[in-house]
């Protein structure tokens, strides 16, 4: 299972999203992948606390082996796999050096790579996820070719609202003509205030509109805050912490579905 985690609209919680259900996946004794497309590499710190140079090499490098004279000669491109403190837990690392490689990576119209690389790396991981940056651009492209099912965040407040529909028609459009297999897992509500009358409006409506919103709502808490400043998944720090386990709950909702 390839699941990527998409949002054009910046501070949704994509990264935590991601990371979080991919540790508890791993904890549920799963055999999990962490993909970093973002070249802001929050998922790679939020996963292993290490900053700039002291990342080991990841997707970058396997980005910048598919430009190479070498890989156009028959060489197959590696990716390093870097192993996290937790148990079934690995992780592709990002860096910035991303940013330099896009328009490279456009021009040679690079977009098949990672999918046929995660086909290959499924063989020896049973859940895959992708963090990816908020733009629509050559690596969240990459990603929605590359995945089988799609997670959208949306953060409860209106300006989110107008985003969603813009980002469910593109992923749409990019379905039909590239990935068909492509399936909109749902909207994951994050930083839901259930005492707060706007929220559960907001989430109404999106209901209504017929959007695919999933029955389970991530709460805001700082807790989420402490969990990055630790660099440890809140479903590890704080495993009975309400938020955590409505990670282990959409987590639930997800695999009975899949």
């Amino acid at each position: 299972m390839r699941r990527v985690v998409f949002n054009q609209k910046g501070g949704v919680g994509k990264s935590s999203i991601a990371c979080n259900l991919a540790a508890a996946s791993a904890a549920e004794g799963y055999r999990t992948l962490l993909v970093d497309l973002d070249p802001q590499a929050n998922a790679t710190y939020y996963l292993t606390g290490l900053v700039n140079d002291a990342i080991p090499s990841g997707i970058a490098d396997f980005f910048r082996q598919t430009l190479s004279s070498v890989t156009a000669h028959g060489k197959k491109p590696r990716v390093a796999i870097t192993e996290t403190r937790y148990s079934n837990l690995h992780l592709i690392t990002a860096s910035p050096d991303l940013s330099d490689l896009q328009s490279k990576l456009e021009s040679k119209f690079k977009i098949n790579k990672l999918r046929k690389l995660l086909v290959e790396l499924a063989e020896d991981y049973e859940r895959i996820y992708i963090d990816t940056p908020p733009a629509l651009n050559f690596y969240t492209f990459s990603a929605l070719v590359a995945a089988e099912r799609l997670l959208i965040p949306f953060d409860c407040d209106s300006f989110s609202r107008h985003a969603l529909h813009s980002v469910m028609a593109e992923v749409e459009e990019l379905r039909q003509d590239h990935n068909p297999a492509l399936q909109v897992e749902g909207v994951v509500v994050n930083q839901f205030a259930g005492r707060t009358a706007l929220h559960q409006t907001l989430v109404d409506q999106l209901r209504g509109e017929g959007v695919p919103v999933l029955p389970v709502y991530l709460s805001s808490s700082i807790k989420m805050r402490e969990s990055h400043q630790a660099s440890v998944p809140l479903v590890h720090m704080a495993p009975r912490h309400k938020l955590a386990l409505e990670f282990a709950d959409l987590l639930d909702v997800l695999e009975r579905a899949a």
